[in-house]
């Protein structure tokens, strides 16, 4: 793997370069040429914007300005133009440079977002609803976890060019989890995999894939398609209903039968303990760390300043002197993002004794989480919004979380939640999944951005730095519950989590824009790297469904070995399509 990735950056800087040696004086297109250029491109490409790389330096900015397909409407800051006007264009290294820095840094409020707000305000409104921890695992927690790569796939889905940025992070991180995370997990803790509820999720994936290979091959798909694509989802949750409730009848009658106490019960634990241990995962994302509480022999009450200040405080003093110089360098770049998210996120925690309740930074969460809404909800298009064209929004939501603020304060107490603190978390989930959707936008802007100057597809971006951001977290998280021994629980994450995402990514996705457009969804002809990276991740589905239970359901360090040295064999051979080494004849 390691090898491929070191072949991503050279290739990359090969275009770097060549993109540099257009930029300067004399090469490229230039007077009459360019005219021509301009005028053959607005009739022959259905995506302009690609082709603005063959005009000379002088003319890419009027290129870009003047192209309705330059123009991303779903982000906040127009990275083309950036690139080529506001920036000088012998400085294309520098700006790739800082573009992918502050990638990095969506990718990571995207993660702490979603494993810090979102999915803990879903584990409370699953409490709440008092769902089973089946049907909280399978839904709202697996919401949780794959909240970045559904909202990126929406963002994708929302111009028809950058849907291969969609289809390659989904298949790409289809690929990355099956083969790569479920590969560490095996050379970590060799382990017998559940071997109902695995057939049964690879079966299920195997189903979506083939599904979403023929939405591709035909290039189109209707409301009919779209919403038979959700309801497969529907069915697989109610699988997993149904047999978690036979093996909780199986479980009870082995345990009413004294005399075959001895003899089933390794038998139906092997085959169906998964089923409970996938919600305990909360997306795959928690990390088991037992810490002693330190609590004060005599009663001692904080002030409503000292509450604010310790609430705003995100690094726990004795993490901190347990964790290694890597994990500090990494809380350093985090705690100013994960300030600003306390500031403006609720959240509650039902297994604390107060819920989590901070009366005073709850009662600012009252100002600051409904007018984080307004300004980052579709990228900031009601920012600017007047009503009845005199009164901003933005003010009138400002008033309103004032004067909800004060009555909240003057009514509740520091040390004792109110009864309506359960309705934090719901804001708590609504402003998340705002700012996880607002960042997932900025994402496929960036990326598009990226493969415009690199001249790369939006399909090699999307398997490669997409899939890769948005998975990595989830490769750690299960590495580390296989560590602690649940290396059952860390391989069912692989599977039921990447089922969801695929499903509610694709499905939600074509929806939203079919209502947006009142029409089909049309998608770009899939080219050969299309075809190998749907083609790879169903061979690897049918390898893993064959060798598996060939097996006996044991995976070992062989079976790890191969899974990587797959990946590996995969990510090369689509480099090198990418670049046209390997092409159709």
């Amino acid at each position: 793997m390691s090898f491929a990735v070191f072949l991503v950056v050279v290739l990359c800087l090969q275009r770097v370069q060549s993109s540099v040696l257009r930029n300067q004086p004399g090469v490229g297109l230039s007077g009459r040429a360019a005219d021509n250029m301009f005028a053959r491109m607005a009739q022959d490409s259905n995506d302009e914007c690609d082709r603005v790389m063959n005009l000379s330096a002088a003319d890419r900015c009027d290129f870009v300005k003047n192209t309705a397909d330059c123009n991303m409407e779903d982000g906040f800051i127009s990275y083309l133009r950036l690139a080529f006007c506001l920036l000088p264009p012998n400085l294309t290294p520098l700006t790739i440079t800082l573009c992918i820095i502050w990638l990095f840094f969506l990718f990571i409020i995207l993660g702490l977002t979603a494993s810090k707000f979102f999915c803990p305000n879903l584990s409370a409104i699953s409490t709440s609803l008092h769902l089973t921890h089946n049907v909280a695992g399978v839904t709202f927690l697996a919401l949780g976890n794959g909240a970045p790569d559904i909202f990126s796939a929406m963002a994708a889905f929302s111009r028809p060019h950058t849907a291969g940025l969609a289809v390659g992070a989904l298949f790409g991180a289809g690929i990355f989890v099956t083969t790569v995370v479920a590969g560490s997990v095996a050379l970590v803790k060799p382990f017998a995999v559940a071997s109902r509820p695995f057939l049964r999720d690879v079966i299920f994936y195997m189903v979506a894939v083939f599904w979403t290979f023929l939405i591709l091959y035909r290039g189109t798909t209707t409301l009919g398609e779209t919403l038979g694509y959700l309801g497969l989802y529907v069915v697989y949750v109610c699988t997993v209903m149904v047999s978690a409730y036979i093996y909780n009848r199986q479980k009870h009658s082995v345990n009413g039968s004294v005399q075959n106490v001895a003899h089933i019960p390794a038998e139906l634990h092997s085959s169906d303990t998964s089923d409970d241990e996938v919600p305990c995962l909360s997306g795959g994302s928690i990390q088991q760390e037992y810490e002693a509480e330190y609590r004060p022999l005599l009663p001692y009450s904080e002030s409503t300043s000292q509450i604010l200040l310790s609430s705003l405080n995100p690094v726990d003093n004795r993490k901190w002197r347990r964790k290694p110089w890597s994990w500090r360098v990494l809380k350093v770049l985090k705690t100013p993002l994960e300030v600003l998210l306390l500031l403006c996120i609720p959240v509650v925690d039902p297994d604390k004794e107060d819920k989590n309740w901070r009366r005073p930074l709850n009662c600012l969460h009252l100002i600051t989480a409904p007018l984080v809404c307004v300004l980052a909800f579709q990228s900031g298009i009601y920012g600017d919004y007047m009503i009845q064209g005199q009164f901003p929004l933005w003010l009138l939501t400002l008033l309103l979380g004032l004067f909800l603020s004060a009555i909240v304060f003057c009514t509740t107490a520091n040390d004792r939640p109110p009864r309506y603190h359960p309705l934090f978390a719901l804001l708590g989930f609504v402003v998340s999944a705002v700012l996880i959707s607002a960042a997932a936008s900025e994402v496929v802007s960036l990326l598009h951005m990226l493969g415009v100057v690199l001249s790369l597809s939006n399909t090699v971006l999307g398997l490669t730095l997409l899939a890769w951001g948005n998975s990595i977290g989830d490769c750690f998280a299960d590495i580390t519950i296989a560590r602690q021994g649940y290396p059952r629980m860390a391989i069912s994450a692989c599977f039921g989590g990447i089922i969801f995402n695929m499903l509610f990514g694709v499905g939600l996705g074509c929806l939203v824009q079919m209502v947006k457009t009142h029409s089909d969804v049309q998608f770009e002809p899939g080219g050969l790297l299309t075809w190998i990276l749907t083609g790879s991740l169903g061979l690897s589905l049918v390898l893993s469904f064959i060798v598996v239970p060939l097996c006996n359901f044991h995976l070992g360090r062989t079976y790890g070995i191969f899974l990587l040295v797959f990946y590996t064999i995969f990510l090369v051979i689509a480099l090198l399509t990418e670049f046209g080494i390997i092409h159709i004849v």
